[in-house]
């Protein structure tokens, strides 16, 4: 009996401790269920308070995770995700980036071939700049630099390697931004004349200027460009298919004050790019990043078919010379209508050349606040913003680029997270309802749209790396998104060393003083080639 008892008292201390195992069991599994809502939720929170394009270079999170000081609730949480599904057209992984590559390279090639440019949407312009400077060049040379809102006139005086530079920057006014080409040129002149009087210049002969022009143009010599067509917001009439240098000249005539020889025309991505060599001769490379968006390189003269009727591969000169891409046609064939997303057409379709310059609309300054204004008022029309008031937002331009760098440099820079100038920003276009969870959604589409802008840059110009196959090369960059965007220089280099071919180095070099030095450095070039050849004239 005491045996039974013994094994009936186990059984029952068995089943006893078998109900408290499964109980214990049964709240550890709770508090794991717990821990791992705990642990997905506070992934979540990481992933709404990251400002990282999910394709973009890793650590370009913006805020910590878990940081209790964001006030980020389950409705935020959910916002998050249906504004993620919206702008995820936006970004852009490697593979998008290379089939962009593939097709700029196609483009480029049908652009140097004398059969097929005439349809080419990146025209490959000869530049005939075929020499950068060589450190002899000496003199006072004008240069004028007109290729958006503003331009500049300057003053450089060389001495070898030393150069002095004095410069004046005017406006040009909408209203003749869109005027006649008489009116433009006129008012070109005028301003000239305003900075040579104040720079007290006086010359003994006619003073050597250098034309830098940002359009697009058909360059048939050193000094004669037609213009194919205005972009960056220009349409002044009677312009188009003319000479750029006959009108400066007729401009200047007509005010009887002004006595200068126009030497050189160029793009300013020719000067950008003159204007790096003159300090490192490795530069083979210009790029503008600002209200537009161009490129140019050296490439060699047996490459372009579409100038072999002019055997300049026999008149002693260096075997290459300047190409101007005009890549910010690109994608005006439809090559880029795999990236192109609903909000790029949106902007595209109310520009004044609709259809045209679609890469540059992508990546330049004049467009990259407008892109971001119209997710942003798409966003709060479907309740996911500003508590559904999108009528502020709605008003077109009212959100400029300027804007996208205050809001991402704030996120950079401001440790208290209290987004004071983000809400400034949004209060002073007419935004009532603004919390905290707007602003960082706010901060979110702008990093991906300047994200994305940087990637596009980035794999034209490791296109223009790989194409030249050349160990090593300084590219030139200027442009007011380049300068003065937070995070835009970081993530265009970092992507170019993702997509260049590895055997080939490279290094960014902003251009300090924009193009107006590169204008003035191609006349200084030009006078000292034109000097020597009428030297060598006259000997003979």
């Amino acid at each position: 009996k005491s045996t039974i008892w013994q094994q009936e008292n186990l059984r029952l201390t068995e089943e006893i401790l078998e109900k408290f195992r499964l109980q214990i069991v049964s709240e550890i599994c709770q508090c794991v269920e717990v821990l791992i809502l705990d642990i997905l939720k506070s992934m979540l929170l990481e992933l709404a308070s990251s400002f990282a394009n999910r394709f973009a270079t890793k650590g370009y999170g913006i805020f910590e995770s878990g940081d209790e000081r964001l006030p980020i609730n389950d409705r935020d949480l959910e916002n998050r995700h249906k504004i993620d599904e919206i702008c995820r057209s936006l970004m852009l992984n490697d593979d998008d980036l290379q089939r962009v590559m593939n097709e700029l390279l196609k483009a480029m090639e049908k652009g140097l071939n004398r059969k097929t440019a005439p349809q080419a949407a990146v025209k490959m312009l000869p530049s005939f700049v075929r020499a950068v400077p060589n450190g002899t060049e000496i003199g006072n040379f004008l240069a004028l630099d007109l290729g958006g809102t503003n331009f500049r006139v300057l003053l450089i005086k060389l001495n070898k390697r030393n150069a002095d530079m004095a410069g004046t920057i005017f406006r040009v006014p909408e209203s003749i931004m869109r005027g006649t080409g008489e009116g433009l040129f006129d008012h070109i002149a005028e301003c000239m004349a305003r900075f040579m009087e104040e720079k007290d210049i006086k010359q003994t002969g006619k003073l050597p200027l250098g034309f830098t022009f940002s359009f697009p143009c058909r360059q048939e010599g050193l000094t004669c460009a037609k213009l194919i067509n205005w972009t960056k917001g220009f349409s002044a009439s009677n312009v188009e298919d003319k000479d750029v240098v006959t009108l400066l000249r007729e401009a200047c005539q007509r005010r009887k004050d002004i006595d200068i020889d126009v030497v050189a025309v160029l793009n300013d991505t020719v000067g950008t790019l003159m204007a790096c060599a003159f300090k490192e001769n490795t530069c083979q490379i210009g790029v503008i990043v600002g209200t537009g968006s161009n490129a140019c390189y050296m490439e060699k003269i047996a490459n372009c078919d579409k100038i072999k009727d002019l055997h300049l591969e026999e008149d002693g000169m260096p075997d290459e010379m300047i190409i101007n891409t005009e890549w910010g046609a690109f994608g005006d064939d439809g090559a880029l209508e795999f990236v192109r997303t609903c909000f790029d057409r949106e902007v595209d379709e109310k520009t004044i050349n609709p259809g045209k310059q679609l890469f540059e609309k992508m990546i330049s300054g004049m467009y990259m606040g407008e892109i971001v204004r119209v997710i942003l008022a798409r966003l709060a029309r479907q309740n996911l913003l500003f508590n559904g008031d999108y009528e502020a937002i709605s008003k077109p331009h009212s959100f400029p680029t300027k804007y996208v760098s205050e809001v991402e440099k704030e996120i950079l820079e401001d440790e208290e997270r209290n987004f004071a100038k983000t809400m400034q920003i949004l209060e002073e276009i007419g935004t009532e309802q603004v919390s905290v969870a707007d602003c960082i959604n706010v901060a979110y589409v702008c990093s991906l749209v300047s994200t994305r802008a940087a990637y596009l840059c980035a794999a034209g110009i490791a296109t223009l790396l790989n194409r030249m196959q050349k160990p090593y090369v300084t590219v030139g960059v200027d442009g007011s998104v380049y300068r003065f965007h937070p995070t835009f220089p970081h993530l265009l280099d970092e992507k170019i060393k993702q997509l260049v071919d590895k055997n080939l180095k490279y290094q960014l070099m902003l251009s300090e003083d924009g193009s107006g030095r590169g204008a003035a450095l191609v006349a200084a070039v030009a006078t000292r080639i034109r000097n020597k050849s009428c030297s060598q004239t006259s000997t003979n």
